[in-house]
């Protein structure tokens, strides 16, 4: 009787699939349950502001722990105008670093600028946050923010006095954080790309460009999303850098160059110190705000990535 038919290693075999089966499945359901207990527990911190402002919460301003008014709007704002910033900066120049890595860097910088890019990921946001305060927020205040002022000033995102702190210099932050991980994710989709794919486009006639766009791009646009849609999941939920350069000032401003704050920011830089459970609740309804776009970012990356690729492969 052949080995692999006989009772014992059919047992054996039989055995393992079912442990496979059962690890993997624990798994899986221990992730769910996590997430599932995670948003329970912050559902449940915000039940005493929710029932005293209700959806209200999300369209008022005001911010006092004084008066024991509070709302959400200025920080939605300041949240979502970071990160759109960084994700309009980020995007082309990380598909930028990723295609020169890929494409036209020398054989022996790949690794060495790659590594590089790589690390700007392993450092911790507390670090960057004060590289902002001392290096990035002075430079943009003497230098840039004045040099945008002279060319746009006459729009209202650039038409106030630069200022080292601001929502500008939070979406600077923000994009360096960015980039690091839509370079790599990137960089990963580009190498995925088949070589008879690219070599039959340059046989064909095509530029190097034309190769780019119409190959490289085009077999990689739904992990390009994806990674876009990653990035912004980053830049949404950073709160300890952007809160040492943002200003933490509860506004809402055209203008780039004024303070202002943002939903993780405000959280990060208030919780411990909440005087009261309405502030302390205020606080996780913030959460539970910031966790609602977190799961729209990831269902809107899953249907965008779905779209791209079902157009990839038609």
């Amino acid at each position: 009787m052949p080995s692999e038919l006989r009772p014992g290693r059919r047992l054996g075999s039989r055995v393992g699939d079912v442990t496979l089966f059962v690890l993997t499945g624990a798994c899986g359901l221990a992730a769910v349950a996590l997430v599932v207990a995670i948003a329970y527990k912050v559902v449940d911190g915000s039940t005493l502001a929710f029932s005293i402002f209700g959806l209200q919460f999300l369209v008022e301003q005001v911010w006092d722990p004084v008066k024991g008014e509070f709302g959400a709007l200025s920080f939605i704002y300041g949240t979502a105008v970071t990160s759109l910033i960084a994700l309009l900066i980020a995007t082309p120049l990380s598909i930028g670093i990723a295609l020169y890595l890929t494409e036209l860097a020398p054989r022996f910088l790949r690794d060495t600028i790659g590594a590089l890019v790589e690390m700007l990921a392993a450092i911790p946001s507390v670090i960057l946050g004060l590289w902002g305060i001392l290096v990035l927020g002075p430079f943009m205040k003497d230098h840039l923010e004045p040099f945008l002022q002279s060319f746009l000033g006459w729009l209202p995102a650039f038409s106030d006095t630069p200022n080292a702190q601001g929502i500008l210099p939070a979406a600077v932050v923000l994009t360096i954080m960015t980039v690091p991980i839509v370079a790599s994710v990137s960089r990963e989709l580009f190498q995925s790309v088949p070589p008879e794919l690219k070599d039959g486009a340059l046989a064909l006639g095509a530029t190097r460009w034309e190769m780019v766009r119409g190959v490289t791009l085009h077999y990689t646009r739904p992990g390009l999303a994806a990674a876009v849609i990653l990035g912004l999941g980053r830049a949404l939920g950073e709160a300890i850098a952007v809160t040492q350069v943002i200003g933490n000032n509860v506004a809402i401003n055209a203008d780039l160059f004024k303070p202002g704050d943002t939903l993780a920011s405000r959280i990060a830089g208030q919780y411990q110190g909440a005087d009261t459970a309405l502030q302390l609740s205020s606080l996780v309804y913030l959460a539970v705000i910031l966790l609602i776009f977190s799961l729209l970012t990831n269902i809107i990356a899953q249907v965008v990535v779905r779209r791209v690729a079902g157009r990839h492969h038609v």
